[in-house]
């Protein structure tokens, strides 16, 4: 049976070998050019013996033209034909023995003898050199791959050259070759071969001969780069063959399939939670490293990477690197693995109240900045927190980015510790004096201070006099006459203001301030006036319980209604018109003026009590003292007043 194959380029089969084999991507190339000394056999016709010189053909030994002399038979001697024809008798024998040794077409191992010009002379047994033409390794760029002493294979052809009985090297390789083809095809065995070539779809491997490898069975995962597996060697398996058209399929992935199905059983044996594996880095994302323990893949997640801040998993490791983890949880089920990394360092959170107790100062580095505060790193893997209210001594909040940034080395202050809950709070401000402890020297009581109005309330306006010191003008302590309803009657966010100092609260970090005492009308009146003295004033407005008396401007006092008046039925205070006062059938209009006895002072609460009804006892008091000096009778009374008055009269 011939070996020969058809020469021609042909396209791959589309068939499927066998239906067990693993799908092909659809993207095999119609045809794999096979190299010309391969594909094209030996034109060997030109290259026998030419025959021997002479108008007549060599006849074959034992015929002649003309029939040969019969010797005599008594005592001749054997002639020098004779002799010609036994030597050619030996040369045919031995040419015939050694056909029947290597017959046409046979392959036999051979070894190579000698290299020249014209090919490599190899040693087939019997005695018998045969001459491998050197166009056979045209392809080799000029490098013959055998040397003298190497046993090579080859098959045994008719033809001749140089007295050399021709052989073919490429014909018994790719005999060789498909024989392992297809001992690869049925029983699944690896071979080995040289990536030679990159074409659209896949690889072309040359594994005796060349064979097709498509992009998705180089590898388990896509590979991008195909041209930088160009000259190397690979284990492939057959997936796919055609001698007759001379097309062969093979797979690189199968193999590693397979190798990582006997790694993952082995694995499952003995994986656990808990266990502590060595396995190698394969790939990086942001939030994580996968890890590879052997035919299984683990995820390392960032978090569990360094007991320290990662910002990327490729601060710590690098692709390819090997790296012992711990198991942190493993699901048989969904076959996901969790690893840790940080578990098998020292936990850099023992001890640490002894080494950061609670008020002490240490310095730091800031590592992340918030909307809430800012983290900061004391040592690797301790990260304490400064909340923002921590970062200021100021009410006003301002954005943690505005007081620290990240790199900062700073200085903070300890202020709780929680190693069971990993978290220690931090104080920046703390490292600066507190403004509110020195604020009773600065600005005592009665003190005048200046300064802008930052918010406005129901209830009063805040007063920035420093920064991180606010004051409260209450509404109360805006006018002494203007009745004010809300500060923003008086004031505008931003205004500057000046107001005096009423109450320092360091404890509560509270300061009052008060705009009407910078005008302060009260403490002059209070310094002229006493209890029970009798003064003028005006009534501005009339109450049921009483009057409000105008004394100065600026300055009220209240007359009770007690005081107004005798005590009277209930029925006859309700008759009494509304908006008027009276005592005695007398009333007290509003706009009129008359006069009230002092019966209650109160300096603090600017608080003044009248009474009409004491002023009028207190003249008709004086009236009577009057009468009796100037009539020299300590015993006149008041009816003696009155008759001496009516006497006057009239």
């Amino acid at each position: 049976m011939s070996l020969e194959t058809d020469n021609k380029p042909t396209a791959l089969s589309a068939t499927s070998a066998a239906e067990a084999e693993p799908e092909i991507r659809a993207d095999v190339p119609e045809e794999i050019p096979q190299p010309a000394s391969e594909a094209t056999p030996l034109e060997v016709s030109s290259l026998a013996p030419a025959p021997p010189s002479g108008d007549a053909p060599v006849e074959a030994a034992g015929e002649s033209s003309a029939p040969a002399a019969e010797p005599s038979a008594e005592g001749a001697e054997p002639s020098a034909d004779d002799a010609s024809m036994e030597g050619m008798s030996e040369l045919m024998e031995q040419i015939a023995a050694h056909e029947e040794t290597s017959s046409e077409g046979e392959f036999v191992e051979g070894q190579v003898v000698a290299i020249n010009d014209l090919g490599v002379v190899v040693d087939f047994g019997a005695k018998s050199e045969g001459l491998i033409p050197a166009q056979e390794f045209a392809d080799s760029e000029g490098a013959i791959p055998l040397q003298p002493g190497q046993k090579v294979f080859i098959q045994v052809l008719s033809e001749h050259k140089e007295h050399y009985r021709l052989l073919s090297y490429l014909r018994a390789r790719r005999r060789k070759a498909w024989e392992s083809i297809e001992k690869s095809y049925h029983t699944r065995v690896t071979l080995t071969g040289r990536v030679v070539d990159r074409i659209k779809g896949g690889l072309v491997v040359d594994v005796g001969i060349r064979a097709f490898l498509p992009a998705s069975q180089v590898d388990v995962r896509p590979i991008r780069d195909l041209d930088a597996w160009k000259g190397q060697d690979v284990q492939v398996r057959v997936l796919k063959m055609n001698r007759k058209r001379g097309n062969v399929v093979v797979s690189r992935r199968v193999i590693l399939e397979d190798d990582l199905k006997a790694l993952r059983e082995h694995l499952l044996e003995s994986l656990a939670e808990g266990a502590i594996l060595v396995g190698k880095v394969k790939n990086l994302t942001d939030y994580g490293v996968f890890v590879d323990l052997g035919g299984l893949d683990g995820l390392l997640h960032v978090t569990d990477l360094s007991w320290g801040r990662v910002t990327k998993p490729s601060e710590v490791v690098q692709p390819g690197q090997e790296i012992e983890v711990k198991v942190l949880k493993f699901d048989k089920e969904k076959m996901r693995v969790s690893l840790g990394h940080k578990q098998l360092l020292p936990d850099p959170w023992e001890g640490l109240p002894t080494r950061f107790p609670v008020g002490s100062r240490v310095h730091g580095k800031v590592v992340g900045v918030t909307d809430y505060g800012a983290f900061v790193e004391l040592e690797p893997g301790v990260e304490g927190l400064v909340h923002i209210s921590e970062m200021s001594w100021s009410k006003r909040m301002k954005h943690p980015s505005k007081i620290v940034k990240v790199g900062d080395e700073v200085e903070v202050v300890v202020l709780d510790v929680k190693p069971d809950q990993r978290r220690i709070s931090l104080g920046l401000k703390q490292t600066q004096p507190d403004p509110w402890n020195a604020l009773s020297g600065k600005y005592p009581v009665g003190s005048t201070v200046s300064g802008k109005i930052r918010n406005l309330t129901d209830f009063g306006a805040f007063v920035e006099i420093e920064e991180g010191i606010d004051g409260l003008i209450h509404v109360s302590d805006i006018s002494w006459t203007q009745r004010v309803k809300h500060p923003g009657e008086v004031f505008k966010k931003g205004d500057t203001v000046q107001a005096r100092v009423l109450k320092i609260d360091s404890a509560n970090r509270r300061l009052s301030l008060g705009l009407k005492q910078l005008n302060d009308i009260w403490s002059s009146w209070f310094d002229s006036h006493k209890v029970n003295d009798v003064v003028r004033g005006k009534v501005a407005r009339s109450t049921t319980f009483g009057v409000f008396v105008e004394l100065a401007e600026g300055i009220e006092a209240l007359c009770h209604i007690s005081e107004i008046e005798d005590r009277r039925s209930r029925a006859d205070r309700e008759s009494q018109p509304r908006g008027s006062a009276t005592k005695s059938g007398v009333q007290l209009e509003v706009g009129q003026e008359y006069d009230f006895k002092i019966i209650k002072l109160d300096c603090d609460q600017h608080k003044i009590g009248l009474s009409y009804r004491g002023a009028l006892k207190q003249a008709e008091r004086n009236e009577l003292d009057q009468y009796r000096s100037s009539k020299s009778s300590p015993t006149a009374t008041l009816g003696d007043i009155f008759w001496a008055k009516r006497e006057s009269s009239s």
